[in-house]
């Protein structure tokens, strides 16, 4: 198996069909390989983010080869109609509650933050190359004492875990942008805090073979 760069893959591993693990589940999607060997991501559970096939089964087990139930995933999704409730600050996490950011007061409400944060998580696009000076490289952690144990850490694994959340940033504010229940004020305000957060970030540009792939904050960030 070819990843289309010419360097090949080991194939995917194979479990019976009596091993409930997540390589025999049709949610389970191979993404890539690191120093675990194959890891994927799970289509309805992605904050576990990337994790071999090996795992053990959720209770969500879909064996491969039967369909989606559609009807079950679409429901799933619907969200009720809720009355909007007068603007009040946060104080308890009631998922009706209107969602006051540093003052910032939203015209939607708790759950549906949090459901426009879950759909941005489960998105992203094409992984960028890493820089060729850091293919095969390891990152070092050193403690600062001598008696602790240090750690390395596969550059390509942290850069992958770096373009994860660029790409989830990159969704985070599409969905923003595009949401109805945000004023424009509401929605200049919290692409104020995005464009802040790819400012912190724009240190790990190094890290990328392409400019295009940058973090790109403020002018007073860059």
């Amino acid at each position: 198996m070819s990843d289309g760069t010419g360097i090949v893959l080991p194939a995917l591993p194979v479990f019976g069909p009596q091993e409930r693990v997540c390589g025999n589940c049709k949610l389970w999607a191979a993404h890539s390989v690191d120093h675990r060997g194959w890891v994927g991501l799970c289509r309805l559970q992605s904050e576990r983010g990337l994790f071999p096939p090996s795992a053990p089964l959720c209770n969500k087990f879909l064996p491969r080869g039967v369909a989606t139930p559609v009807a079950a995933e679409t429901a799933r999704r619907q969200r009720a109609v809720r009355d909007v409730a007068p603007v009040v600050r946060r104080r308890e996490h009631s998922p009706d509650e209107v969602v006051d950011l540093e003052g910032l007061e939203l015209n939607m409400t708790r759950a549906e933050l949090m459901e426009l944060i879950r759909e941005a998580v489960g998105e992203g696009g094409d992984t960028p190359p890493l820089a060729n000076k850091w293919e095969g490289g390891t990152m070092k952690l050193v403690p600062g004492k001598s008696d602790v144990q240090g750690k390395d850490i596969p550059i390509d694994t942290f850069f992958h875990k770096i373009v994860m959340v660029r790409d989830k940033l990159r969704v985070m504010e599409q969905k923003l942008n595009a949401h109805p229940k945000l004023t424009d004020a509401e929605k200049v305000e919290m692409q104020s805090y995005i464009t802040r957060i790819y400012g912190s970030l724009t240190s790990f540009n190094l890290m990328f073979r392409d400019k295009e792939d940058f973090f790109v904050g403020s002018k007073t960030d860059e």
